[in-house]
């Protein structure tokens, strides 16, 4: 089993990295590998709607994106971070999303999806919405946990201080375990789900 982790901090050693530390010790436990990829301070452009992905592999803008789809193929799961910005994630990590799943050719389908997110006090439940809707236009599974995954902290390190959100990081990571662990020897006996040939329709006469 395989996790690719995405911090959309930009802070390489803040709360959002010491919430996804604590789910990698539960991966760890049980045998599943992970790799992080620090998103959040790096320049990355939105989508600029040229097509290119449409005729060649990858995105035409070669950065982050471009490194992180092969893992995201290979990945069972993908957990995704951000701390909270005007109650929605950290603009770097949209458009690095927004260009990843647009762009990447791989079947995400049965990939296990979750998202964390990280605020001082506020406006966590429509971040947490906004990142969980990649994985449900994907036809990803999203793992939850005991409470919406979230974590308080201002300073960095505060978070260590709030004991049920790093609760709900552990708890999270074991149902995921669980989830891409299951999906696995689901489809080993029964195969992927059948999939109809895609319906495209819009609202223009």
């Amino acid at each position: 089993m395989k996790v690719l982790m995405i911090n959309g901090s930009p802070r390489p050693n803040g709360n959002t990295a010491l919430a996804l530390a604590e789910m990698e010790k539960v991966f760890a436990e049980n045998g599943v590998e992970t790799e992080t990829m620090q998103i959040g301070n790096q320049a990355i452009r939105g989508c600029a709607a040229c097509g290119y992905c449409f005729t060649h592999e990858g995105c035409v803008f070669d950065d982050a994106v471009n490194a992180a789809a092969p893992k995201f193929a290979a990945a069972d799961g993908l957990v995704v971070a951000s701390p909270v910005y005007y109650a929605s994630a950290n603009g770097t990590l949209v458009s690095f999303l927004d260009r990843l799943f647009y762009s990447s050719g791989c079947d995400k389908r049965m990939k296990v999806g979750a998202s964390v997110v990280v605020a001082r006090r506020g406006g966590l439940s429509a971040t947490f919405d906004e990142l969980n809707k990649y994985f449900t236009i994907s036809g990803m599974p999203v793992a939850s946990s005991q409470y919406w995954n979230s974590v308080h902290g201002l300073l960095p390190g505060e978070a260590a201080q709030d004991g049920e959100g790093l609760q709900t990081m552990r708890t999270l990571a074991r149902n995921m375990t669980f989830l891409m662990k299951s999906i696995a020897l689901g489809r080993e006996q029964f195969g992927l789900p059948v999939e109809e040939e895609r319906i495209s329709t819009h609202f223009v006469r």
